[in-house]
């Protein structure tokens, strides 16, 4: 029996790359989709020489074609760091907006699954905590992160329309912050910041003071969890994420212990819209999908700094991209 065929747009990128991983190892052919705006072909290079996997460079805000059978599709294409999507917001509306209609247009035509990729930032700076899935929200349109936060709010809406007008079996995923391997050091997030510095020698940089929760999921428990979503019959959002929170303050401390280094902490004020608190309720999760997650944040934060600490010396100076004018 030929294998089931999955695209997965975004495929480049530090989740888009771990679910490539996940879907080969199930036994499915898959079909890598990413433009390299953000993404990054070492993070998929290793599967370049199996059989059952395939990659287009194309940019999902334009048509797409894919031909033959096409079973399932996970969208995650798009920029998802602020400091990526703070240079290039056009293309970030675009690819929650357009690039979610060509998705949901080829799985209807293909009558395919698709699961969509959004996130915590729906619910923008939460006045409920921790955020249920019936939680609507406190998002600022016209803010800065607006671009990335109502793309995503967007991409639910049309994909939510898609299941009730046309029958499309979806799937919504929350994300909440996650970390691993393949995130870029530079990418603006705490995580790969605080060990980017730990490791330069620097100290690290805490926005406001550092009251500011966050809740860490390793990648490999968020993958599973949106595995089973996708195989799962449920078309409402689920939140994936690790409800285990902790203040950013705490968090570099933990840093600085496990880097054994002797930087200080230094603080800065804190950017427009910087959410305060940030974590799931996963009791949908754990109820629908028998979810939750295992790899705690000692273990996982190890391994990510041991995959930081193996990159080259270079990768630990380079600049966040410069983006040509991209519309």
């Amino acid at each position: 029996m030929a294998a089931k065929r999955v695209l997965i747009t975004g495929a480049a990128g530090f989740l888009g790359s771990h679910l490539c991983d996940r879907f080969i190892k199930e036994g499915f052919h898959v079909i890598g989709m990413d433009n390299l705006i953000t993404g990054d072909l070492r993070n998929i290079e290793h599967l370049f020489k199996l059989e059952q996997f395939e990659f287009y460079h194309h940019d999902v805000s334009k048509f797409i074609h894919v031909p033959g059978e096409l079973h399932y599709i996970l969208h995650f294409a798009s920029p998802a760091s602020p400091i990526d999507y703070l240079k290039i917001p056009i293309q970030t509306l675009k690819v929650g907006a357009l690039g979610t209609h060509n998705c949901l247009g080829l799985a209807k035509a293909k009558n395919a699954r698709m699961l969509v990729a959004s996130t915590s930032e729906v619910y923008g700076d939460p006045l409920v905590h921790p955020q249920t899935e019936d939680y609507w929200g406190n998002v600022n349109p016209v803010g800065p992160r607006g671009v990335y936060d109502e793309s995503k709010r967007f991409m639910e809406s049309i994909t939510m329309a898609y299941h009730t007008f046309h029958q499309l079996e979806t799937r919504i995923v929350r994300i909440f912050n996650t970390y691993g391997p393949r995130m870029r050091l530079n990418d603006g997030r705490a995580l790969p910041a605080f060990i980017g510095q730990a490791l330069r020698g620097e100290d690290l940089t805490v926005f406001g003071d550092g009251s500011q929760t966050r809740s860490f999921c390793y990648v490999d428990d968020l993958v599973d969890g949106i595995y089973r979503l996708l195989m799962s019959d449920y078309a409402y959002p689920v939140n994936i994420g690790n409800p285990d929170e902790i203040s950013l303050k705490e968090f570099a401390e933990e840093i600085i212990k496990l880097t054994g280094t002797a930087q200080q902490i230094v603080y800065k004020p804190l950017p427009t819209d910087d959410p305060r608190q940030r974590k799931p309720d996963i009791t949908r999760a754990r109820t629908l999908l028998g979810w939750e997650p295992k790899v705690s944040r000692s273990e996982g934060v190890r391994i990510t700094y041991e995959y930081f600490k193996s990159l080259p010396h270079e990768e630990l100076y380079k600049q966040p991209k410069e983006f040509k004018s991209i519309h």
